[in-house]
C-alpha cells in the first residue's frame, strides 16, 4: 500500500459486471479530474485464445479437468503483483490489452484472441486502477492484496452468474448449451480455491441477488433485470460509513446488518457513486499531501 501511489483493485467474477463498474468508475475519476492509470484483468492471461484452447486440450490428456482462466496456472499473477508493487513504489509499471472481438481487433490491428504489445502507464497519474479476476488473490506464492488501498468485490450470486454465462455464450459467442454447462463445470475448483477467497479480503463488496426465481439456472431463458434484482453491499470495516446518509438518499434501501446495506438493482449505479466517491477523495489527498 502507497500513499503516494495509491492502487484500487476491482475483482469480479465472469460475468459480474465489472466493466459497467469501471464506466463508473471512470465518471468519478472524470468528475473530479483525477487521472488513472488502468489494468484490464485479462491482460494477464498467460495465453491467448488460440493457445489457451491447446492447453485445455494437454491439461485433460494430462488428467487435469478443471484447467481454467480462474486459476493461477493459466495467469500472470506474479507479473500482476511485480506491477502492483511497481507502481506502489514509483508510480510506474505496464499493460497490454487483450483483443475481445472485430471491433477491438480493428482498433488495434491484431487478430481476435490475441494481446497487443505491452506499453508503459503514462506518467504523473494520480492511481492505478485495475479491474479483473485476481485484484485481491493471494495464493503460497503471490499476495496481490497486500499491494491495493481500496479492494472492491463485485460478484452475483452464483445461480444468476451461470444464468448470464449460458445466455451470453449462446447468443453472443455462439456456444451451445452444452459447452457452457461443461465449462462451468471445469471452472468450479478453481472458482472456490481462487475466485471466491478474494470477496473475503476486500473492502466492500457489490452482491447482485434476483428477486426472481433462479432455482434452475440451466433452464432461464433470459438474464433478470436491474430492477428484478437487489444488491447486497458488505463493508468490512463499517465504522465511518453514514448509513443514515445512505438510506436517505437511496430510495427503498434499507440494513440488513450492521455492516451491510441493500439496494434496489436501478440504484447501483448511484449506490457506487455515493459510497465510492468519498473514499476515492481520500485516496487522492493523501497523495497530494505526501508528494
Amino acid at each position: 500500500m502507497s500513499a503516494k501511489h495509491p492502487i484500487i483493485s476491482v475483482t469480479g467474477s465472469s460475468g459480474a459486471g465489472t466493466t459497467s463498474v469501471r464506466q463508473t468508475f471512470e465518471n468519478i475519476f472524470r468528475r473530479e479530474h483525477i487521472s488513472a492509470a488502468f489494468i484490464e484483468g485479462d491482460a494477464f492471461h498467460r495465453y491467448g485464445r488460440a493457445e489457451m484452447e491447446q492447453k485445455s486440450v494437454e491439461a485433460r490428456a494430462q488428467g487435469n479437468l478443471h484447467f481454467s482462466h480462474f486459476g493461477e496456472e493459466a495467469n500472470l499473477l506474479a507479473e500482476l503483483e511485480d506491477v502492483f508493487r511497481n507502481y506502489a513504489e514509483n508510480g510506474r509499471g505496464r499493460t497490454r490489452h487483450y483483443i475481445h472481438d472485430e471491433h477491438d481487433a480493428a482498433i488495434h490491428n491484431a487478430p481476435v484472441g490475441a494481446f497487443t504489445e505491452w506499453v508503459d502507464f503514462p506518467r504523473g497519474t494520480d492511481l492505478l486502477f485495475y479491474e479483473g479476476l485476481h485484484g485481491a488473490a493471494v495464493t503460497p506464492n503471490v499476495n496481490i492484496a497486500q499491494h491495493a488501498d481500496l479492494k472492491i468485490g463485485v460478484v452475483p450470486v452464483i445461480n444468476l452468474e451461470w444464468i448470464q454465462k449460458l445466455i451470453r455464450d449462446k447468443s453472443i459467442r455462439g456456444h451451445s448449451h452444452e459447452e457452457s454447462v461443461e465449462a462451468i463445470l471445469t471452472r468450479i475448483p478453481d472458482y472456490v480455491n481462487y475466485i471466491c477467497p478474494q470477496f473475503s479480503d476486500t473492502d466492500i463488496n457489490f452482491q447482485r441477488v434476483p428477486t426472481v426465481d433462479t432455482s434452475n439456472p440451466f433452464v432461464a431463458r433470459w438474464i433478470p433485470t436491474a430492477d428484478e434484482s437487489m444488491v447486497v453491499i458488505r463493508f468490512r470495516d463499517p465504522r465511518g460509513i453514514d448509513f443514515q446518509y445512505l438510506l436517505s438518499m437511496i430510495p427503498g434501501s434499507f440494513m440488513s446488518r450492521a455492516n451491510s446495506i441493500v439496494i434496489p438493482g436501478a440504484k447501483l449505479d448511484l449506490g457506487m457513486q455515493l459510497i465510492l466517491t468519498p473514499h476515492i477523495l481520500k485516496l487522492v489527498e493523501r497523495r497530494r499531501r505526501a508528494s
